[in-house]
């Protein structure tokens, strides 16, 4: 699309739009005239923190498909879904709970699927809407520590490609955007990787944003890692694990401050 699409015409739904990337979309987007639907568990820290806003908040369990059902009839006509609730609890996956494992997937892949399969029917009918999945750079380079958590995003990564090809012929765009580590909970005690700058959920929100407005199929934040990624893979695996190991990024995970990351955990872990 070449022209950019005015954002005052869209009704955006998001997903875990109560804090991190999920709030800071929100922000953007209905200051900028959208008509914005946040859906989350957490129905009161959402509406708590979208009450400057014009923002309407419902209740959204992204692991139920009666829970999207409803959401969905409450919603109304959705012309873009921004498929962002994900939970990362971390730690060597020998020794990950089954019931952790069975959440990481149920949240951070069934519910990318449940909500496209839920929401995507509407826009097919209409002729037109879009989809934007919030993946990860690990969607693409898993580290270890977060196996569960790469493996789902690595199944948005692949369930976006195939449904872009799907939906296309129906007037509907299918996006992702891959963040590298973002300072948010979800990431708290996490190190950053080398060289690489700190990214914010603003930086996200306005990478969801500039996609909203001029479809793109893959969107990394920050924009050059996606190059870098590319021509790493193109190279032998000894010479990709000593580029991890120079950057960093082979211990982002296994070098968490778990202290750090105590509170987070707790809420996210069943």
């Amino acid at each position: 699309m070449s022209t950019s699409r005015d954002l005052s015409t869209l009704g955006i739904a998001i997903t875990g739009g109560a804090r991190g990337i999920g709030l800071a979309t929100a922000t953007r987007l209905a200051r900028a005239g959208a008509r914005v639907v946040v859906g989350d568990r957490d129905v009161e820290v959402a509406a708590r923190a979208t009450a400057d806003l014009d923002v309407e908040v419902l209740p959204l369990d992204v692991a139920d498909p009666a829970s999207w059902r409803s959401f969905a009839e409450s919603a109304g006509p959705v012309d873009v879904l921004v498929n962002n609730a994900g939970i990362m609890p971390v730690g060597p996956v020998v020794q990950e709970p089954d019931e952790v494992t069975r959440a990481i997937l149920d949240v951070n892949l069934l519910g990318v699927i449940t909500g496209t399969k839920t929401i995507a029917p509407g826009m097919v009918r209409r002729g037109r809407g879009h989809i934007v999945n919030v993946a990860s750079g690990v969607g693409r380079v898993a580290v270890p520590n977060g196996a569960t958590y790469a493996a789902s995003k690595f199944g948005v990564v692949g369930f976006t490609e195939a449904t872009r090809g799907e939906l296309a012929p129906y007037g509907v765009d299918v996006s992702m955007v891959l963040p590298s580590v973002v300072q948010t909970e979800l990431a708290a005690g996490v190190s950053q990787a080398r060289f690489v700058k700190p990214v914010t959920a603003d930086d996200v929100a306005a990478a969801i944003e500039a996609v909203i407005r001029r479809p793109r199929p893959e969107t990394w934040v920050p924009r050059w890692t996606q190059g870098m990624v590319r021509a790493t893979q193109l190279l032998p695996r000894r010479a990709q694990e000593a580029i991890s190991r120079v950057f960093h990024a082979d211990a982002i995970l296994t070098g968490a401050d778990a202290a750090a990351r105590a509170d987070y955990e707790r809420r996210v872990r069943p």
